[in-house]
């Protein structure tokens, strides 16, 4: 392995517990030395925060937030634990319950439980979530003159033994763990294959990205030992799989997609249209102008070629 914490530490905030349980008071971030300024983006590393000293995390407000998600299934997601690492991700079945039905069995059954983009529903989490992003901004100045498309959270609550399937994300995270115990791998971007994200990115989805886990080189897989306080930055792209604990586990997690980021996405997507009319397309980042051109180019052509998918699945058969 290529990174191992050790064991697991309480956050010891600065802050006074009166600001910190204020109605006012927002979570904190830490991170050691120099760490985000070497590896963001490129490598995972760890973080220390003060969330779990938050009261939108007891299991009283989870389950009043959980609540008002009964209606909007495209806002969460219910599924079993996966039978091993390798399995494929969406192979795994979704469980039948409602988030608050889950949350209530949690200890009986073996289910993960994401409540997407709670700060839709409670402005509380709107708050947290731009006070956690402007830390972000504070680590990394570069990101200030950026254009964010996407910034949302997540709240992740699962059974004790549960494990979530190896797959990247297309966005840039971090993670903090709250309650229970998480053991969480990652390996960094460039552990994939350019050419398997192409094909990823063709699609015009952001959506779970599948790997193979046998495809990986496990010397490159850093394991995180998570437990309250602790949490990690997981750089975009980033293959990981994650195994909790004995005991129901609680996490957040906040991510985001730069205008830039969404160009370099559409790039790949043009290589891979290159790789299919036999061009080996050059490397992201080498010829800048070229990537301009691949990314406007596929800015018209992916609405387009969904578009065609769409029409072609509606018409009746002949």
């Amino acid at each position: 392995m290529a990174t191992t914490l050790g064991p697991v530490e309480p956050f010891h905030s600065p802050l006074h517990s009166d600001v910190l349980n204020s109605a006012q008071s927002a979570g904190r971030m830490s991170f050691e030395g120099d760490v985000f300024q070497k590896c963001y983006d490129i490598e995972p590393f760890d973080l220390r925060h003060n969330l779990g000293s938050l009261d939108l995390f007891t299991p009283d407000s989870i389950a009043a937030l959980a609540d008002k998600f009964a209606n909007s299934p495209k806002d969460f997601f219910i599924a079993a634990s996966a039978p091993t690492p390798g399995t494929a991700f969406y192979s795994v079945p979704c469980v039948g319950r409602t988030p608050r039905q889950a949350l209530e069995e949690i200890d009986k059954i073996h289910c993960r439980v994401l409540l997407k983009r709670p700060e839709k529903y409670n402005p509380r989490f709107r708050e947290l979530l731009n006070s956690l992003f402007q830390q972000v901004l504070t680590q990394r100045g570069d990101l200030r003159g950026e254009q964010i498309e996407r910034l949302e959270g997540a709240i992740l609550v699962s059974s004790g033994a549960t494990t979530t399937p190896i797959h990247f994300d297309p966005v840039v995270g971090f993670f903090a763990q709250i309650e229970g115990e998480k053991f969480y791998h990652v390996y960094p971007p460039a552990a994939v294959l350019e050419s398997e994200l192409e094909r990823f990115y063709i699609l015009g989805i952001f959506d779970i990205g599948n790997v193979k886990l046998d495809d990986l080189d496990p010397s490159r897989d850093h394991l995180f030992r998570l437990g309250p306080g602790r949490g990690l930055h997981q750089p975009c792209n980033a293959p990981h799989w994650v195994q909790t604990g004995s005991s129901r586990s609680v996490s957040y997690t906040f991510v985001y997609q730069t205008a830039s980021s969404q160009a370099l996405a559409r790039t790949r997507a043009f290589n891979h249209c290159l790789r299919e009319i036999g061009v080996a397309p050059s490397h992201p980042g080498i010829h800048r102008g070229a990537d301009t051109a691949k990314a406007l180019t596929m800015r018209a052509a992916i609405p387009v070629q969904l578009a065609a998918r769409l029409i072609h699945k509606l018409r009746p058969n002949s």
